[in-house]
C-alpha cells in the first residue's frame, strides 16, 4: 500500500491537481484497492463532523483578523516604529524586517500573509536606501516564517484537530521556540553582516524622544496579542473564542486608525473566504484520507517497516526529519503536513515521543520548507513583492535562515523543554 500512496501522491501533484482533491482521491483509490469494506460510505457524515467542528471556527477568525490588519496600515506603523529600535545593529533596517515579522505572526497565524505583509511594506525602503537585495529580501521571506509558529498559528489549529491534542497547549508550547528563533534569525543577520558589512547596508540612530514615540505605534499589536492569547492561557476563551475577540479588536483599532470603511470589511471577507474555503477543503480531505489509511493498515505497515530497519527511537525519529526536509522542496507547506500527519505522528507517538513536542519540530521542518526551493512559498511571495531581479537572489539570501532553522531542529531534539517547559508548567 505504501508504494502506492507514494507513486499516486507524487503523480496527481505532478498534474497540478489541487491538493485536497488529491487528497480525495487516494482515499477513494485506497477504499478500492486495499480495504474490504466499502469505506466511501462514511464520506458524508464524516465531511459533516469535519466541517462543524468547533476548534476549526478558529481558522476563518484568524484569518479575518490579519487581513483586517493587512488593509489598515498597522503593518507600517509598525514597522516604522520598529526600525528606529534595531536600524543601529549590523545589519540595519533587515532587523526590522524580522523583528515585524515576529510582531505581526503574534497576531496572523499566516505565513504567507506575514511575508506578504512586510514585503510590500519593506522592500521601497530596501531601495531607496541600498540593502542588498539578497539578504534584504531572504530575511523577510524567513521572518514570514515566524506566522505558523508563534500563537496564533492556523497550522498548530490544524495539528491539534487532525491529531487530536490540545490546541492551548500547542500555542504555549510554540511560543518559546518561535521567540527564540526570531532571535537566531537577529543574531544571524548581525553575524553575516559582520562578516560582510556592504550586505548590511547603512546603520541608522535615531533620537531616543524620536524611538520612545514609536513605541506608540506597537501598543495595538501587543494589546492585541495579549487579549487573544491571555484569554485562552487564562482560560477565560477558547481558541475559538479569543479569535472572535481578536476580529474585534482589530475592527477597533482600524476604527481608532481611520481605517475602517465598506470597501476594506468587503475586502477582508472576500479574502478570508478564500482563504478559509483552500485550508478546509485540504483539512477534510486529509480528514479522509486519514480514515482510510487507518482502516487499511497503512500506519501499521509503516511501523513494521520502521521496526525491521532495526533502528532505535532517536535513529527513526532523524529519518522522520529527513524524510520532511527531502518532501519540503517539492510539496506546500499544509499539504506536507496533512498528508503526513496520518502515516507519521503515529509512528511518533508509539516511539514514546511527546504529541505535543513532534508537532511544534514539525512546524520548524514545515518552516524550513517555506524557503526551500523549488516550492518554498515565502520566496515567490517576496519575488512578486520585488517586481523585478530574479528570484534566485531571493534563494540564496534565504540560505542563512535556513541553517538557523536546522539549528532550532537539533535543539528541540536536544532539549525537547525548549517546546515543553511552559505547557508542563501551566497544566
Amino acid at each position: 500500500m505504501l508504494p502506492f500512496v507514494s507513486v499516486g501522491l507524487l503523480g496527481l501533484l505532478s498534474l497540478s491537481i489541487p491538493v485536497g482533491i488529491v487528497l480525495f482521491l487516494l482515499g477513494f483509490g485506497i477504499d478500492q484497492f486495499f480495504s474490504a469494506f466499502p469505506l466511501t460510505r462514511g464520506l458524508g457524515s464524516m465531511v459533516w463532523s469535519t466541517s462543524e467542528n468547533a476548534a476549526l471556527i478558529a481558522i476563518p477568525f484568524f484569518v479575518l483578523l490579519g487581513e483586517i490588519l493587512v488593509r489598515t496600515g498597522i503593518a507600517a506603523r509598525t514597522y516604522s516604529a520598529l526600525d528606529r529600535w534595531v536600524s543601529w545593529l549590523p545589519g540595519g533596517l533587515v532587523h526590522a524586517n524580522v523583528a515585524t515579522a515576529t510582531m505581526f505572526s503574534a497576531t496572523s497565524g499566516s505565513s504567507v500573509a506575514t511575508a506578504a505583509t512586510v514585503a510590500t511594506v519593506a522592500m521601497p525602503q530596501a531601495e531607496r536606501l541600498g540593502y542588498d537585495q539578497k539578504l534584504f529580501s531572504g530575511a523577510i521571506a524567513a521572518g514570514g516564517t515566524l506566522g505558523i509558529m508563534i500563537p496564533p498559528s492556523i497550522n498548530l489549529i490544524v495539528y491539534g484537530f487532525l491529531t487530536q491534542t490540545s490546541i492551548p497547549q500547542l500555542f504555549l508550547a510554540g511560543l518559546v521556540p518561535g521567540i527564540l528563533l526570531a532571535v537566531a534569525f537577529l543574531a544571524v543577520t548581525a553575524l553575516v553582516c559582520l562578516v560582510n558589512p556592504k550586505l548590511g547596508g547603512a546603520r541608522r540612530t535615531f533620537p531616543l524622544r524620536e524611538m520612545a514615540l514609536g513605541l506608540a505605534d506597537l501598543v495595538p499589536i501587543i494589546l492585541l496579542f495579549s487579549a487573544i492569547i491571555g484569554s485562552i492561557y487564562k482560560g477565560w476563551a477558547t481558541p475559538t473564542e479569543a479569535a472572535s475577540v481578536g476580529v474585534a479588536g482589530a475592527l477597533v483599532i482600524a476604527a481608532f486608525f481611520g481605517g475602517l470603511d465598506m470597501r476594506m470589511i468587503g475586502e477582508a471577507l472576500i479574502g478570508t473566504v478564500r482563504v478559509t474555503a483552500m485550508i478546509m477543503l485540504v483539512v477534510i480531505g486529509a480528514s479522509f484520507l486519514n480514515f482510510t489509511l487507518s482502516a487499511a493498515g497503512l500506519s501499521q505497515e509503516l511501523r513494521g517497516f520502521l521496526e525491521g530497519l532495526g533502528f532505535d527511537p532517536l535513529q527513526t525519529l532523524l529519518v522522520i526529519v529527513a524524510m520532511y526536509i527531502v518532501l519540503g522542496f517539492f510539496i506546500e507547506t499544509l499539504s506536507l503536513m496533512v498528508i503526513t500527519i496520518p502515516i507519521v505522528v503515529p509512528i511518533v507517538i508509539s516511539l514514546g515521543y511527546d504529541p505535543v513536542w513532534f508537532g511544534i519540530l514539525m512546524i520548524v521542518l514545515i518552516e524550513m520548507a517555506l524557503i526551500t526551493p523549488p516550492v518554498g512559498l515565502n520566496l515567490f511571495v517576496v519575488q512578486s513583492a520585488r517586481g523585478g531581479g530574479s528570484i534566485a537572489e531571493v534563494m540564496l539570501g534565504a540560505i542563512p535562515y535556513v541553517l538557523a532553522m536546522l539549528a532550532m531542529v537539533v535543539a528541540l531534539i536536544a532539549l525537547p523543554q525548549i517546546a515543553l517547559y511552559l505547557p508542563m508548567a501551566m497544566r
